[in-house]
């Protein structure tokens, strides 16, 4: 094809407006251009970070940063918080009407007509000076529960992974919005420039008995530049591929060959205006800092061995749960802004006896060291942790009652708990209750969308008022709901 005429064939509608309208696109690469391009002779120590946003934070956060500490699969809140005496009175009778009447299950359970009440599995305590209950399989989160702050009155709308994990993490049940931590990333940048603003690690169960697939969607930009998307770490190998250079080639080389695609992106944005283009840029300068930040990072050699031990036997090997939240915490004292660590096998429809309390030894003992490791180092006051799942599990049982191996709880969005610690939350308490057989949110009851405008409201967010426009109508992470959930605020 001729290049003249190959070269407006690929002007676009979008291209054409986007050239007519550089002057803030251009200003913008300029800057990212002039502060990445001699990035080899800059002092490390003068680095500050990535701006977001100018007119935010709305007002003074109580956060800097958050690790969400994300429960694949549901635990089951029936066994493991919400202690229920009902359930022991009730086992193996039919709950009442009153009670599950009318509701919507998931196929599992949606057909079953007996639905036998399932006492708990666990045994319950309370613990430390708030009193909060807690199930015997958790006595490290037992440990800290002065530090917590249970919400007992979740309750969302999806009755399947997928779909309730995406509302959780983006707002909607539909794949294709922003997730959480990629409107943080565009709305407050990030502390650092030598590690992503949003970082993302998964692990499962060793036993794998839960099916749960980690979409790339949960970590997504959606409809933001993808720039802000997560920054997925593996479970094994280099964290992230082709960090190290090929044989023969130094990093003064490789940093000669960044500035000629720098240069030539330059010239293609000018052209066309695509703001992927500034993010292709970006994501170079990221990979090449990357090589130098992300071998220090993982290097556990300089952490002391009382650390490693409160973190468990599985801290070192990576792709644990314990390890990721070791890594969690490293992350956080870099200056990341979002963690995302999340962790599959709390599906437990048939193996409830079984896999529970495996569930339970894996993910206890890292959680409640990394509320622990913060608070030592002071990070706690400014981090905010949160854990749960994407909805709980069903009072009721799931199968028969007399098939006790196989003893399971189906999906349950009417009410579940999760907990959070660290900045702007007060600790030691318990909000919301359920009815008593754990069944419905009945008191201070607390939606998705009431729970991520309370959780951009302690980064100092008004969450009507982080927007982005797409197709002709300006998105938010609550959609259009939510209210600050102020009574959990210290």
């Amino acid at each position: 094809m001729n290049p003249l005429l190959e070269s407006r064939a690929l002007l676009t509608r979008r291209a054409f407006f986007g050239r007519s309208a550089l002057g803030l696109g251009t200003a913008a690469l300029a800057s990212l251009l002039g502060r990445n391009a001699f990035a080899a002779g800059m002092n490390l120590a003068t680095r500050r970070g990535v701006p977001g946003l100018p007119d935010l934070p709305h007002f003074a956060p109580k956060a800097k940063r958050v690790i969400y500490l994300f429960q694949n699969g549901a635990p089951s809140h029936v066994d493991l918080f919400d202690y229920k005496p009902m359930l022991r009175q009730w086992h193996g009778k039919q709950i009442p009407d009153e009670v599950a009447g009318g509701k919507r299950f998931s196929t599992m359970t949606g057909n079953q007509t007996a639905r036998p009440v399932l006492g708990e599995i666990t045994n319950f305590a309370q613990h430390g000076k708030s009193g909060a209950w807690v199930s015997d399989f958790l006595p490290q989160t037992a440990g800290i529960a002065d530090d917590l702050c249970f919400v007992k009155s979740l309750h969302t709308e999806a009755v399947n992974h997928a779909p309730a994990i995406t509302f959780f993490l983006t707002g909607s049940e539909m794949a294709g919005r922003p997730s959480m931590g990629a409107w943080l990333s565009y709305g407050l940048g990030s502390e650092t420039e030598d590690l992503p603003a949003f970082v993302v690690m998964t692990s499962r169960d060793k036993e794998a008995s839960c099916g749960q697939i980690f979409y790339d969607f949960y970590w997504g930009s959606g409809f933001l530049p993808t720039k802000y998307q997560g920054v997925a770490f593996r479970g094994s190998g280099d964290p992230v591929l082709y960090l190290s250079n090929p044989n023969g080639l130094s990093r003064e080389m490789r940093r000669g060959m960044l500035d000629d695609l720098a240069h030539l992106n330059a010239i293609k944005h000018e052209e066309f205006g695509d703001p992927e283009i500034a993010t292709r840029i970006a994501q170079y300068e990221m990979a090449y800092r990357m090589q130098a930040s992300v071998p220090e990072l993982t290097d556990f050699s300089n952490e002391p061995a009382s650390v490693l031990e409160m973190y468990g036997p599985e801290v070192k090997r990576q792709g644990t749960y314990a390890y990721n939240c070791l890594m969690a915490r490293r992350l956080a004292e870099r200056g990341v802004r979002f963690i995302q660590v999340m962790h599959a096998g709390w599906d437990q429809h048939r193996n409830l006896n079984t896999q529970l309390k495996i569930q339970c030894q894996d993910t206890d003992g890292p959680s409640a060291a990394l509320v622990r490791d913060l608070k030592q180092r002071g990070l706690l006051e400014d981090t905010l942790v949160i854990w749960g799942g994407e909805f709980g599990r069903t009072p009721f049982l799931q199968g028969k009652i007399e098939e006790v191996k196989q003893w399971g709880r189906d999906h349950h969005p009417y009410a579940f708990t999760l907990w959070l610690a660290g900045a702007g939350v007060k600790p030691g308490i318990s909000y919301g209750a359920t009815d008593e057989f754990g069944f419905n949110a009945v008191e201070n009851r607390v939606h998705v969308h009431d729970f991520q405008a309370t959780v951009l409201h302690l980064l100092g967010i008004n969450h009507e008022r982080l927007t982005y426009k797409f197709q002709g109508r300006n998105f938010r992470l609550t959609d259009v709901h939510g209210n600050v959930v102020k009574d959990i605020l210290a």
